[in-house]
């Protein structure tokens, strides 16, 4: 079975205690539909070409520097050694910083994961104890490293018979959700209702499995090329949306789903006099 190449190669440490670790993409990069980009009059493919600005020139993509823009239109050139000399601690090492509950990190922080796993036989009992240690604590490590010119800070938590490194959002590069939700802060539910919801959730209770993740969306794009393919064509699932010009009255709706009635009718709005 083919295995992904690491994309990163360094140390994981804690305290006086460090093993050789390599991290690895967990997403495969080349499943599910790929499009390329046609001239309808030719039936060619588009090709994307690298210019110079200024020139129009033609350039090769593997002749291009990195250039930071000090001031407008001039840029500070650099290269691999640049990059080298700017190599910190994490750039290298996963030091672990403090350990924390892992249901205290909110899921919106999650950014890209990563699999972990011992680089070489050297180090696998400290890789061991380190994973058991981690999950037996009921914790997520936190650490910093440096991927794709940027350092990250990472919560490490274990998986199977590894670990997974999580890179985390910076606060700073989030929305703010307040604005979105300060209509809802005062809204102070009934606890009958409330009730009733619970028992929905409790009926439709169960287990996460991968397959509830599988891309529904793909598998009926498929169709629509297979059909294109052999000259026909199919019949579009009819879109239920909501309506939102109705009012329903709430209690009636969760006591119908959980089958105690009767779905109930949309209420009509009062239409408001024109004086």
């Amino acid at each position: 079975m083919a295995t992904p190449k690491p994309i990163w190669r360094g140390h994981l440490r804690l305290a006086l205690v460090s093993c050789p670790i390599a991290l690895y993409s967990v997403v495969r990069g080349s499943r599910g539909l790929h499009f390329h980009l046609i001239n309808p009059k030719t039936g060619h493919r588009i090709r994307s070409v690298s210019q110079d600005a200024e020139t129009d020139e033609e350039v090769s993509r593997q002749d291009l520097v990195k250039g930071y823009e000090f001031e407008k239109d001039r840029y500070v050139l650099l290269d691999d050694e640049d990059f080298e000399q700017a190599r910190i601690e994490s750039s290298s090492t996963l030091t672990i910083g403090k350990f924390v509950d892992t249901g205290s990190i909110d899921p919106i922080f999650f950014d890209t994961s990563y699999y972990v796993g011992p680089d070489g036989k050297a180090g696998l009992d400290v890789f061991a104890v380190l994973r058991d240690a981690i999950r037996k604590s009921h914790t997520a490590a936190l650490s910093r490293v440096v991927i794709a010119g940027r350092e990250r800070a990472v919560a490490i938590i274990p998986s199977g018979d590894g670990l997974v490194c999580h890179t985390l959002l910076d606060p700073n590069d989030m929305w703010d959700a307040a604005p979105l939700w300060e209509d809802i802060g005062d809204v102070k539910p009934e606890a009958d209702m409330v009730a009733l919801a619970m028992q929905l959730i409790e009926r439709q209770n169960g287990k996460f499995q991968p397959d509830d993740t599988q891309d529904r969306y793909e598998a009926k794009l498929r169709e629509v090329i297979d059909a294109k393919l052999k000259g026909q064509g199919i019949t579009p699932e009819e879109a239920t949306e909501p309506d939102r010009g109705n009012v329903i009255d709430l209690m009636a709706a969760l006591k119908a789903s959980l089958g105690q009635d009767k779905a109930p009718a949309p209420k009509k709005r009062a239409r408001k006099r024109v004086s």
